[in-house]
């Protein structure tokens, strides 16, 4: 606020409709010393003076409100399983579940896992193989079912294309969409000749999830 404003006299024409009357500078100084006194408590130390030379004095302090807009969080929130399901992301459509559209992803996965193993040479131990392949992710790999509790699966072999904590779902070469159950299955994969088995069961996490985990080290490892 300008200065000039704070100290201007009081137009003529608003002395009656304001209810004021100027002061002079004795008088104005003689009210504000008289409205400190009555405010500063008898027995405290302050010295009036050193108030009105060093100190100012503030009247009134209401505090700028918070715009709550600003305050709310950037962080964009997630879609929960509910809507994902009504949205269907994770549906396939009849038109793509065919399986030589999903071979590219298959020999990416070989290469991927290649790389993961340092070449999968055969210096290579089993178990430095099985302990690569705890963490690494499926998606792509040619999967068979050699053993499960439902008979109906056992044989049936396909690319990977989606894995859930509880199920994979994988396309046949008959372009057939099927989903097996982790639990009371056993697969197989094959890698330039390696052949690992794993144990659905042990596998009901999510890939991230399974990625972060920790596994003890045992003498064999049932995958």
């Amino acid at each position: 606020m300008n200065e000039a404003l704070v100290r201007a006299t009081i137009p003529q024409d608003l002395v009656k409709v304001l209810g004021v009357e100027p002061r002079t500078d004795s008088q104005a100084e003689a009210f504000t010393r008289s409205f400190l006194k009555n405010g500063i408590q008898p027995n405290s130390r302050t010295d009036l003076n050193s108030m009105l030379s060093h100190k100012a004095v503030v009247l009134g302090y209401a505090r700028p409100k918070k715009d709550k807009s600003k305050t709310k969080s950037k962080r964009a929130k997630g879609l929960n399983a509910r809507q994902k399901r009504a949205m269907k992301i994770f549906h396939i459509k009849p038109e793509h579940q065919r399986y030589e559209l999903f071979l590219p992803l298959h020999e990416l996965w070989r290469q991927y896992i290649i790389d993961l193993c340092n070449g999968l040479k055969p210096s290579c131990s089993p178990q430095f193989v099985q302990q690569k392949l705890l963490k690494a992710d499926f998606h792509g790999a040619i999967l068979t079912v050699i053993r499960s509790k439902c008979p109906s699966h056992v044989g049936t072999t396909g690319i990977l294309v989606q894995e859930f904590k509880h199920i994979f779902k994988i396309i046949t070469k008959e372009d057939r969409l099927k989903v097996i159950p982790k639990r009371n299955s056993v697969f197989a994969v094959e890698v330039n000749g390696f052949v690992s088995h794993i144990y659905g069961s042990r596998f009901e996490q999510r890939a991230s999830e399974r990625s972060a985990k920790k596994f003890k080290t045992r003498g064999t490892i049932d995958l």
